[in-house]
């Protein structure tokens, strides 16, 4: 299949110990609907973050540095 651009929103809630832990990723068709959806979810989460990365999906090889769409609240590196 090749490279391929994903836009992916991602949920942080509370974990052990005042930790974050990550919710499950949600997969977008544009940058644009993964702003709006991480926009709606980041007063429900202790931390959300949308974004972009350039991606081999079929080897599951993801380029390091993603594009920040949207982001709010307590996230991890490579995001805060």
């Amino acid at each position: 299949m090749g490279v391929e651009t994903v836009h992916i929103v991602q949920g942080y809630v509370a974990g052990k110990g005042g930790g974050l832990r990550a919710e499950q990723q949600i997969g977008c068709k544009s940058a644009e609907e993964a702003r709006r959806k991480a926009e709606r979810l980041g007063p429900l989460r202790i931390g959300v973050v949308a974004f972009s990365v350039s991606a081999d999906t079929e080897l599951g090889d993801y380029d390091e540095s993603p594009t920040i769409l949207f982001k709010s609240g307590r996230l991890p590196h490579p995001f805060d």
